[in-house]
């Protein structure tokens, strides 16, 4: 069993880390939101056939809302966001990013109606995390580097990940509404995530950008790889673990994560891997440590799975 809780987690590790690397090869010849949508439209449809085929119940009428709801801040307002993001920002800074989204999630849950006063554990960790943030995306100069991270792409990331941290506070909070099998609900808010993303690519005009000969095997392949292993394999492992394995063995995925992205981009994108970034990232991922092990002592799986999404993209 060990052997295979392990499998399983180092699976997660690779597979969520390297979406951020799948989703810039799948926009370079892709329009975003469109790319988006084909990936969930999919891959919700084979994880609710599967669900239903094993046996899982119908989901009755009143589990559509919650998960539509998840489904449009977590995929179409996050994910959607990062793939356009990955248009001006390379994948590793994209990873740090969305790694930083406890922070939001701990400001979103303060500053909510009836929210939660945060420890003074957790608040050290926002502050860090913020920090961490301000290293990445300020100015180049002070660091002797040529060129400044896209604006309009990082101010996209931080909308993602609210996005996310919204979309995770409300799922804690709905977690009784949702349906019982983890995977289903998962399916629910991948149908209206992907319904979601295709009608806001459509008002953004982004038939019009789309030229199907002109999609690279690159970008083909980048897609696939995000349906196959970052929607279905990933979710599968990480479900599974969620039920055999300790909750803090299984968080470290939040840690792991852009740790393996940055290390993709830079070998196999040529991602420009500077100091500021390796500073960044060690301040960020210590404000996570700190947030986590503050505020999960004993998260509910429903819950862990709604905020599963912050670190992958999905995802």
């Amino acid at each position: 069993m060990k052997t295979r809780i392990w499998a399983a987690l180092l699976a997660v590790y690779i597979v969520w880390g390297s979406t951020y690397l799948a989703i810039r090869f799948a926009v370079e010849s892709m329009p975003p939101f469109l790319m988006a949508a084909t990936r969930f439209l999919i891959a919700g449809t084979i994880l609710y056939a599967g669900a239903r085929l094993s046996g899982t119940a119908k989901p009755e009428r009143r589990h559509w809302r919650p998960t539509v709801i998840m489904g449009l801040f977590l995929l179409l307002g996050g994910n959607g966001l990062v793939a356009w993001a990955e248009q001006h920002v390379v994948s590793s800074v994209t990873a740090l990013m969305i790694g930083a989204t406890p922070l939001w999630i701990v400001l979103v849950d303060a500053l909510r109606p009836g929210g939660r006063r945060p420890a003074l554990r957790t608040m050290l960790g926002v502050l860090i995390g913020l920090a961490g943030i301000i290293l990445l995306v300020g100015p180049s100069s002070l660091f002797g580097e040529g060129e400044s991270i896209d604006l309009w792409g990082a101010l996209a990331l931080v909308a993602a990940a609210l996005f996310w941290a919204i979309g995770s506070v409300f799922g804690r909070e709905k977690q009784n509404e949702l349906p019982e099998a983890p995977l289903l609900a998962t399916s629910m808010e991948m149908l209206a995530g992907g319904a979601g993303l295709l009608v806001f690519g459509s008002l953004m005009g982004e038939w019009s950008l789309l030229d199907v000969s002109a999609i690279t095997t690159r970008s083909l392949l980048g897609l696939a790889y995000l349906i196959v292993f970052g929607s279905l394999v990933g979710f599968a492992a990480y479900t599974w673990l969620l039920r055999v394995a300790p909750t803090p063995l299984v968080s470290t995925y939040a840690y792991v994560n852009p740790l393996v992205a940055v290390f993709l981009g830079s070998v196999f994108a040529q991602e420009p891997l500077t100091l500021r970034i390796l500073l960044a990232a060690a301040v960020i991922l210590s404000s996570v440590v700190l947030i986590n092990t503050s505020r999960f002592s004993s998260p509910q799986p429903k819950a862990i799975l709604a905020e599963a999404r912050c670190s992958e993209g999905v995802d």
